[in-house]
């Protein structure tokens, strides 16, 4: 596959990908400091549609696209800076996929519940916290990547 096709391809992923994290914490955070229920349910939900759309469709971009550039580039002996890209990279989705996804999901359950009953329970805020500290890190570990991939120290 033509090398500068793939290089699109991969930074089209970053934007999926770095694009979706970055905004979707915004956008939870904001709908949730307004504490009304309906626009935190809605947001909510949305939160994993979106990861599951964006942010896993930019991961699986990036992973085969990097994997084939890198292939391609014949490099034998792995260098420092792609060695570092990819332990960042792997580390951001063992967060994303053991930590966030579940408190996510969790969230949209008792969002569909709150959203009824018209209270929204502290357990919900209890794992915003959890989720804005583990989210916070599984961003910056990618921000981090870009370091790594741009300046190849």
């Amino acid at each position: 596959m033509d090398y500068q096709l793939l290089k699109a391809l991969h930074l089209l992923g970053v934007i999926l990908f770095l694009g979706n994290i970055i905004v979707t914490a915004l956008w939870k955070a904001y709908a949730d400091r307004t504490g009304t229920i309906s626009v935190i349910a809605f947001s909510q939900r949305l939160v994993t549609v979106t990861d599951f759309a964006f942010t896993a469709t930019g991961a699986a971009i990036i992973a085969i696209s990097g994997r084939i550039m890198s292939a391609e580039l014949g490099h034998s002996i792995t260098p420092y800076w792609l060695t570092m890209g990819w332990v960042l990279f792997i580390a951001s989705g063992i967060i994303w996929a053991v930590i966030l996804i579940p408190v996510q999901i969790k969230q949209a359950r008792m969002a569909k519940l709150f959203e009824v009953e018209g209270v929204i329970p502290d357990r919900y805020w209890h794992l915003s916290k959890y989720w804005y500290t583990f989210g916070l890190i599984a961003t910056i570990l990618p921000m981090a990547n870009l370091y790594f991939m741009v300046f190849k120290p």
